[in-house]
């Protein structure tokens, strides 16, 4: 009887152990569905692009089979959470990636969760699947927000050189006048001092003095000193192409460009906070404790953060890297990156310009209110998905035939931006 009963409770544990791995074997499996791959797609390019490919090796191995490489998925999950554990454990393939690549041990990823990691996994493996494609030059284009847009220049130039032009043709009009005048008196007997006014000849004397040519050149003086004026008070606190030159000689033609480092892995904090925030030296020494080490550039960031290459070792001596502050609001101006980048999934290069074309970056928008407020009349609202917004277009819909802007959700409110 007790036999019999030991002999069903193995059978049951067996069945329970079975049914354990089974469930833990599905729930690592990598999903295939579009919407995993559209989430593992935002994580791949916001935090494995600066250092992997799927195609292509670049600080890291390239991605494309890894789940045929490795000892298995799991192995993947407790890999990406903390590489160094797995290196420490003795684990043979590890170790073989760890001495592969110099030892340059990868970022460890501890927040994520598996079902994150998984979808990473199903971008990766869709990627991998695609055929190559021959890359295609691309222009710099147009981009939102550039250009001079709002600058008041433009009509000043025109209404100047309309009005020049008006001042010519009237010129041109009074000299026709003048000349038929002349014709007609002439055909009078006229006395001898009239005949000498009318045919008193033009030197450059009589023109210079004459209450016309006065005029115009004070008329001319006193528009080209308008426009000048309006122009300068247009400029105050305009910083346009402000370009100066930093401490260190980054380049986001480099990094963002070609190696296509997503902006948010740098800039961390565009995503959660009112700054984007300039990076920390140890983003850059995700990369450079291996890469670049005999650059003059890279050894000023080592110079700063008292790191030595040849130890690898830190000696705690660091002083701040001086980067010059490019883009400035007035202090009565409120801005919050997160608002427009996480929330209104604006693009950075709307702002920015083609920031991945620029070896030293600049500021290429106005940043101005008349700036801000056009972008807030032109920009639609995404409410794709988003319940919050499902009335607020019923009523819009029903108050509007275009789209709802951001004008429309209270864009345009003063204290939204000067409170």
């Amino acid at each position: 009887m007790m036999k019999d009963r030991l002999s069903d409770l193995v059978k049951s544990l067996t069945l329970v152990l079975f049914i354990t791995l089974s469930f833990a074997s599905f729930a690592q499996e990598i999903p295939t569905d579009a919407a995993a791959i559209s989430a593992g797609e935002a994580l791949f390019n916001g935090n494995c692009k600066s250092c992997h490919r799927v195609k292509q090796k670049l600080v890291g191995p390239a991605l494309a089979g890894v789940e045929g490489r490795v000892p298995s998925v799991a192995w993947i999950l407790d890999w990406v959470k903390n590489p160094a554990k797995k290196i420490a454990t003795g684990d043979e393939y590890a170790n073989k990636i760890y001495n592969e690549y110099n030892k340059s041990q990868m970022t460890a990823f501890t927040a994520y969760k598996d079902a994150q990691i998984l979808s990473i996994l199903a971008y990766v493996k869709a990627e991998a699947a695609k055929p190559d494609v021959a890359a295609v030059p691309t222009g710099s284009g147009d981009v939102a927000g550039g250009g001079n847009a709002g600058i008041p220049s433009s009509y000043l130039n025109a209404i100047v050189g309309g009005m020049i032009l008006i001042l010519v043709l009237m010129v041109v009009i009074l000299g026709l006048i003048v000349s038929a005048l002349k014709k007609f008196l002439n055909q009078k007997e006229l006395s001898e001092d009239d005949n000498q006014i009318v045919n008193s000849p033009y030197t450059f004397s009589t023109v210079t003095k004459s209450s016309g040519f006065i005029f115009v050149v004070i008329f001319i003086i006193a528009a080209v000193g308008f426009k000048t004026t309006i122009d300068g008070l247009y400029s105050i606190g305009v910083q346009q192409d402000y370009q100066p030159k930093q401490p260190i000689a980054f380049s986001h033609k480099l990094h963002a460009g070609a190696y296509e480092i997503n902006c948010k892995y740098c800039h961390t904090g565009v995503l959660k906070g009112k700054q984007a925030n300039i990076p920390s030296p140890n983003i850059c020494m995700n990369c450079h404790t291996q890469i670049k080490q005999e650059s003059p550039e890279i050894q000023k960031i080592y110079a700063a953060i008292g790191y030595d290459v040849k130890t690898a070792s830190y000696s705690g001596k660091q002083k701040p890297i001086e980067w010059v502050r490019i883009h400035n609001l007035p202090d009565l101006a409120y801005f919050n990156h997160a608002q427009h980048v996480n929330v209104g999934a604006i693009e950075c290069q709307t702002c920015h310009g083609p920031i991945q074309e620029m070896e030293v970056v600049k500021q290429y928008s106005l940043l101005t209110m008349g700036w801000c407020i056009d972008c807030h009349r032109k920009t639609e609202v995404n409410t794709k998905d988003n319940a919050y917004y499902d009335k607020l277009n019923e009523l819009h819909a029903s108050a509007k035939k275009s789209k709802m802007k951001v004008e429309d959700i209270g864009g345009l409110e003063c204290a939204k931006c000067h409170y």
